[in-house]
């Protein structure tokens, strides 16, 4: 195990994941009861055949659901005493998805253990909690753990659904025509996976909410959505894996009569459009009811429509004032400098005007000493 693997801050999965993995249990022994149950109660091979074609898909979906579920629980109790990578965090959930799908296989398996028949069903069975249980490897424990609560929803809505069959299809405009009966029919398959994707999408919300108040952190909104479409998408993937891993089942009850493989065209395309109405709406509720909650952050808020921006604009103003008080001031400087200028002037030159005086006077003495000289010359 590298120290890339080695993540100790990862988030890991609740201790609620033990009462999730008890009732994911339930679920799934349930449905594998039902089915054998179905399956021995037939008198004749062609009826053992159609019952095991109806059975199959409500097993294989709970046995996706309840292998993750159970690896989720199983990885719970290895994380809280040390950390996995992911390598071994993989082989750890789909060892235990394994396992459980043995387990599970075996009650269908030791039906007739010669009939080919009952082989593929056990492991088809095997490969739905194997793949869920490798589901639990991947490092959003949370998201996970809502996808299951809300299997567990989808599963008791249509159980519910199921026990008020009657009241609800006579509800629905069912009568004595096969007409009547055809259109109820449709219209209870649509309002079974209209509610039932309305409960994954809330019970995925739910459960999400939960967790973030009692941690204290948050997943993003789209793997809201993609926990609300997690049922749906089980359905998908159980539905993928009817046709394949357990079409030789679903050819064998076809080969019964034309009716029955009409019906089973019908069923398997109803079951596909059931399951995409449960993705969508689920999808749709999760998002509507996280987006709810969601508040705009106080970066977002318009605050330039604030009185308080105008402050700043009469301080701006002020500045335009200053230019209008130079003038003041430069006069000022001017009068000091002439009055520095006068002062200078005044004293300093009357001094230095005397020594000019002087030189002239002497000159005029010396004139007229040379006249008066030459008029005693001529004289004599």
């Amino acid at each position: 195990m590298s120290a890339q693997d080695t993540t100790p801050d990862a988030e890991r999965p609740s201790s609620n994941g033990l009462l999730l993995a008890l009732a994911a249990l339930i679920w799934m022994a349930a449905m594998l009861w039902s089915a054998r149950v179905t399956i021995t109660g037939r008198a004749d091979a062609e009826m053992e055949v159609t019952s095991t074609a109806y059975a199959l898909p409500g097993a294989v979906t709970a046995s996706l659901a309840t292998g993750a579920a159970v690896a989720l629980a199983v990885i719970t109790l290895i994380t809280r005493r040390r950390d996995l990578g992911s390598t071994l965090r993989f082989a750890v959930t789909t060892g235990t998805g394994l396992v459980l799908g043995l387990l599970g296989a075996l009650t269908i398996i030791t039906i007739n253990t010669e009939g080919w028949i009952y082989a593929v069903v056990g492991g088809t069975i095997a490969a739905a909690a194997t793949i869920g249980g490798a589901l639990a490897g991947f490092r959003q424990p949370r998201v996970l753990t809502a996808v299951c609560w809300a299997a567990v929803g989808v599963f008791l809505v249509g159980f519910l659904l199921n026990i008020f069959q009657n009241p609800v299809l006579r509800a629905l405009g069912s009568g004595d025509s096969q007409s009547s009966q055809a259109n109820a029919a449709q219209w209870f398959t649509f309002l079974q996976s209209f509610l039932s994707g309305l409960a994954a999408g809330f019970i995925a919300y739910g459960v999400l909410r939960r967790t973030r108040r009692r941690t204290g952190g948050d997943v993003s909104w789209p793997l809201y959505a993609l926990a609300g479409a997690g049922p749906g998408l089980l359905l998908v993937v159980g539905e993928g894996l009817t046709r394949t891993a357990g079409s030789r089942v679903l050819e064998l009850a076809g080969k019964v009569s034309e009716l029955e493989l009409t019906v089973q065209q019908m069923l398997s395309g109803a079951r596909f459009n059931s399951a995409l109405i449960v993705l969508f709406v689920g999808a749709i509720s999760a998002t509507i009811a996280v987006g709810r909650t969601i508040r705009p952050s106080t970066a977002d808020e318009p605050t330039p429509v604030k009185p308080a921006p105008a402050k700043p604009a009469a301080a701006k103003a002020k500045p335009a004032t200053k230019p209008a008080a130079k003038p003041a001031y430069d006069s000022a400087a001017a009068n000091a400098a002439a009055f520095d200028a006068a002062t200078t002037e005044t004293t300093p030159a009357a001094p230095k005007a005397k020594p000019a005086t002087k030189p002239a006077a002497k000159a005029k003495a010396d004139d007229s000493e040379a006249s008066a000289s030459a008029t005693s010359a001529a004289g004599e």
